[in-house]
């Protein structure tokens, strides 16, 4: 009975009936503390194990109850800790379970760590999609997942979520527990995604910093950022300009002091030059053969060099192992402290090191594809990038623009644009002729045309 209607009762008197001394509190201090309190508020404290009495035998079995207790109780979560501790210490992650997964009983194993679907799908896109490009911000992993109805959630989506759910090494296949001092392993469930791709968000997470953009605005302007000024180097900025009866965009240069400052130039206009430019960028018949046999020689050249980068990865795998191993030995002559957690810090680094190099093993030389697709893939890009831009979806966009130009285009008003620098592979097929000026020279037909892994391009 809580306190105040005790108080309210205090006339009448009230009794306070508890199973046993365990139950009023979970220490000594706070059962003397309780019983203060009761007392105060004119209550009566009786219990069927134990009788409760102001003499000095019956406060001091009360106080002895009360800190047998709490040792107990005490003794319980260490004991509880200690079990937690030896599991992690196994491989088995033993806190709740993140997003993406769920724990299942799994026979001789206790309770593991397994996918929870659609959820753990989702995660994966999304880790993924950041760690190699697709997401560019942390602003954008929240973005895809406050609308992606399969991901759970209270309300929004904060930004440190999605900073704990980068940062999370149990979805690379890792567990450990620092506050224990278990350093980090590999862990018995399976990943949501490789250590290779963990590896890589960490890096982009510890390496670079970018602001959150306002929603929508690159799909409005896909070419704010980047193209420049020719005046002064500036990224043209972008925004809409209100007239009497509409609004109207327009690009235009930030910078102040530039000669170009503030002159907006017609979005319409820009783009325009620039899908005339991308047409532009587009092999004859002779060059898409030219860039067939290349690409199946660099493919056949990548394959050779698989096993030595298998042979050398095997050799450093050997080296790690011989370092752990000294750091073992090392562990065993000291006894300070501070030394031994030296150590195994390092030797945790290593074994980190260690799981990647066998992932890096098991995937080299091992294609995700056939030459065939994969060369069709890359030639249908080389034919045309404008059929590409023209799906109008923001992450093809941006992917013509990184994939077609190694630099910011550069753009005075009422000139156009400068030349632009493309990237190596239209570098390397404008070596042996002209770029095609019309957008139907060539495009899907060349790419139509039957690429025989057998007999070689164009026979």
């Amino acid at each position: 009975m809580p306190l105040t209607g005790i108080r309210r009762r205090k006339a009448r008197g009230t009794v306070v009936i508890i199973d046993d001394v365990s139950r009023l509190a979970r220490g000594l201090d706070a059962h003397l503390e309780l019983r203060r309190l009761i007392a105060s508020a004119g209550g009566v404290l009786e219990s069927p194990s134990i009788e409760f009495g102001d003499d000095p035998d019956s406060i001091l079995v009360e106080n002895l109850l009360a800190s047998v207790s709490q040792h107990h109780r005490q003794k319980n979560g260490q004991q509880t800790i200690n079990r937690m501790k030896a599991r992690v210490q196994n491989g088995y992650f033993v806190f709740q379970a993140p997003v993406g997964y769920r724990y299942e009983r799994v026979s001789g194993r206790g309770k593991m760590l397994v996918r929870d679907e659609p959820e753990a799908s989702v995660v994966q896109e999304a880790l993924e999609g950041y760690a190699f490009g697709r997401f560019e911000t942390q602003a954008d992993v929240m973005r895809f997942l406050q609308v992606n109805p399969l991901f759970p959630r209270k309300g929004s989506i904060l930004n440190h979520r999605v900073f704990q759910l980068l940062s999370q090494p149990v979805y690379a296949g890792f567990v450990e527990a620092p506050r224990w001092g278990v350093t980090r392993r590999l862990g018995h469930h399976e990943p949501l995604i490789t250590v290779q791709t963990y590896t890589r968000i960490q890096d982009r997470i510890n390496g670079h910093s970018y602001a959150p953009r306002r929603k929508n605005l690159n799909e409005e302007f896909p070419l704010r950022g980047f193209v420049e000024c020719a005046d002064c180097g500036t990224p043209l900025t972008a925004c809409w300009s209100a007239g009497e009866y509409a609004k109207y965009p327009y690009y235009l240069c930030p910078k102040k002091g530039c000669a170009s400052y503030r002159k907006s130039i017609r979005r319409e206009k820009i783009e325009g030059e620039f899908e005339e430019l991308l047409k532009s960028v587009q092999p004859t018949e002779q060059l898409f053969n030219v860039a067939t046999s290349m690409l199946k020689k660099l493919w056949e050249h990548r394959l050779a060099q698989a096993q030595s980068q298998i042979n050398g990865m095997k050799a450093e795998l050997v080296s790690l192992d011989r370092e752990v191993g000294t750091y073992l030995q090392r562990i065993v002559q000291t006894t300070v402290p501070s030394v031994v957690s030296a150590y195994e810090n390092q030797i945790g680094k290593l074994e980190e090191r260690k799981v990647l190099m066998r992932e890096q093993i098991a995937s080299a030389g091992r294609p995700r594809s056939t030459l065939e697709d994969t060369v069709r893939t890359a030639l249908e890009f080389l034919a045309n990038p404008w059929n590409l831009w023209r799906t109008e979806l923001p992450d093809n966009r941006r992917t013509v623009m990184k994939l077609t130009f190694s630099q910011r285009l550069v753009y005075r008003k009422n000139e156009g644009f400068r030349t632009a620098n493309l990237t190596l592979p239209f570098n390397m097929l404008g070596l042996y002729g002209s770029w095609a000026r019309s957008p139907a020279d060539t495009g899907a037909k060349l790419v139509s045309r039957r690429f025989d892994c057998n007999r070689g391009p164009g026979r």
